[in-house]
């Protein structure tokens, strides 16, 4: 007779309840403060601003949802379903603007498309117009913020697109070409369709990050419940109105949570050919393969490399010294926030795996479930969510300490690192658990039979057997979440300690002044570190 599997240890059942509910902790504290903050508030914001907030992250969503699709979709199908010149180079090319935060092309853009930047000060000189003879598009726009975004979220719809067309069999693609279909229509009517739910939840992906995007749209003047969030928290000093807008973007943030898992869960489909016989790649010649080039090299071009030059000419005309004291500063302060924040969440999605691995059931899937919750929350919500109540919690027992000692305990949660630590711990773990779910599936059920044969117990097994596996898998969970944590802004506004400025405050900052050379110098090193995940995706692609 067998031996059953052990249970998990209780001491690792509750760490992973823990977590999971620090990353609901907040999302229950912004719903109840928003409950609690009256009608009044509320009733302003309908009156108000409230309209324009759902107006604007509407069409927005709409015009990045267009955006990524297009791009992402168009440049899948041709790097994998064609062959032109620098095919080789574009299917990886074409995951480099995956580094950039949106907020930083925008500081570039801006340089370069602006009344006083390159493009328009050399229309102005050689077509000899004046000021007002001539119309140029408005990058600080909601057209711009949109442009913004699609640039660097395409490559999410991208990545997933490619990878669905790569496992389809061309046996159907084919029985479409036979029938007399033209190589589009075949494209439209059999391949796109099989592919759709991969590419919905790419597109998901890239609504979720355009929602709780802060710095773009801020930058850009753009109203949304985003900025509202910000605006009425620190403007205004309206916690409530704050919480209520909070509230606002949470329900659309969990829907579209709902979505992605479905669509997640509904991506495959049963095709007995599958694996026995590839789609023949169209070799696109003279003209076509032009074409083909120019349409996969502009993303390359406009999400990449023209951001990089203008940065790169915006930093070298700037009077920011990297090596001075202050700016050393913000370096440290950003690498401590960023790998403290990468470990901690790693740690936590090993718990959280392995509780599953080791109990699997309704309950361990419902802490990984919730604990998955925060990815699709925007950074300011998380941030309202939790300083709520650690603000009612301290300021309650300073009131207590000074009532029954008189001594003053002041501030001891709000404001910390640690607080802000869990705030990205609650955000980005979806990411860390994504990457040690992958590299779990690689730890065969009969290693841990083979463990427990040997007498070792659940937590020997982990870290004997299953961490060595596993070692490729957390180094990149490590530096997505590192990455991650470098580039978010909202949250890092709104709950870093006094004075405990990161590289994204201090681009953010210098570009609120309107001093873009001076954002540029911060923004190329955010740029320069994301690029390190990328460059580990682009090989994982190459080597596929």
């Amino acid at each position: 007779m067998s031996r059953r599997a052990p249970r998990a240890p209780r001491a690792l059942s509750g760490a992973a309840w823990m977590i999971a509910v620090i990353c609901l902790l907040p999302m229950i504290a912004v719903v109840l403060a928003a409950l609690t903050g009256g009608t009044d508030t509320i009733v302003s914001l309908v009156s108000t601003v409230l309209g324009r907030y759902a107006v604007n992250t509407g069409l927005l969503i709409v015009l990045v949802s267009l955006g990524t699709f297009l791009v992402g979709v168009g440049a899948a199908w041709l790097v994998t379903m064609t062959r032109f010149p620098g095919v080789r180079f574009f299917e990886i090319a074409l995951v480099l603007p995956l580094a950039f935060p949106a907020y930083v092309l925008a500081y570039a853009y801006t340089s370069v498309l602006d009344h006083p930047g390159i493009v328009q000060s050399t229309l102005r000189s050689v077509m000899g117009w004046g000021p007002r003879d001539y119309w140029f598009p408005e990058i600080r726009s909601l057209g711009g913020a949109a442009l913004m975004l699609v640039f660097v979220l395409y490559p999410y719809v991208y990545l997933l697109a490619r990878a669905s067309f790569l496992q389809q069999s061309g046996s159907t693609f084919m029985a479409a070409r036979a029938l007399g279909a033209r190589p589009l229509a075949a494209f439209l009517t059999v391949s796109l369709p099989l592919a759709r739910p991969a590419i919905a939840a790419g597109v998901l992906l890239a609504v979720m990050e355009t929602i709780a995007d802060f710095g773009t749209v801020a930058y850009f003047g753009v109203q949304t419940f985003a900025t509202g969030i910000y605006t009425s928290w620190f403007s205004l000093g309206d916690r409530a109105g704050a919480a209520q807008l909070a509230v606002c973007l949470l329900c659309f943030a969990l829907l579209l949570a709902v979505l992605e898992r479905a669509q997640r869960g509904q991506a495959k489909y049963h095709d007995p050919s599958r694996g026995q016989k590839h789609q023949p790649p169209l070799h696109l010649q003279g003209a076509q393969g032009w074409i083909a080039m120019v349409l996969c090299g502009l993303p390359v071009l406009l999400g990449a490399i023209i951001p990089i030059i203008a940065l790169i000419s915006l930093g070298l005309g700037s009077d920011q010294d990297l090596l001075s004291a202050r700016y050393l500063g913000f370096v440290r302060n950003s690498l401590v926030l960023a790998s403290t924040a990468a470990v901690l969440t790693v740690i936590a999605a090993i718990g959280l795996g392995f509780y599953q691995r080791m109990q699997p059931g309704r309950l361990s899937s419902s802490a990984t479930y919730i604990s998955r919750l925060g990815y699709a929350v925007p950074g300011g919500v998380i941030a309202v969510g939790l300083m709520v109540p650690f603000a009612a919690f301290d300021n309650a027992l300073d009131a207590w300490m000074r009532a029954t000692f008189d001594i003053s305990t002041g501030l001891l949660l709000t404001g910390s690192i640690w607080l802000l630590v869990c705030a990205y711990m609650a955000r980005f773990l979806a990411a860390a658990l994504g990457a040690y779910e992958g590299g779990q599936a690689l730890v065969h059920a009969n290693m841990d039979a083979a463990s427990r044969s040997l007498g070792k117990g659940p937590f020997a097994t982990l870290r004997r057997v299953h961490l060595p596996i596993l070692t490729p898998s957390l180094l990149t969970a490590l530096l997505i979440v590192f990455v991650d944590v470098m580039k978010e802004l909202p949250a890092t506004l709104i709950m870093r300690p006094f004075n405990y400025d990161t590289l994204a405050v201090q681009a953010y900052r210098l570009a609120s002044d309107e001093r873009l050379e001076g954002a540029a110098v911060p923004s190329l090193v955010i740029v320069a570190v994301g690029l390190l995940p990328v460059i580990l995706i682009c090989r994982q692609v190459g080597r596929r």
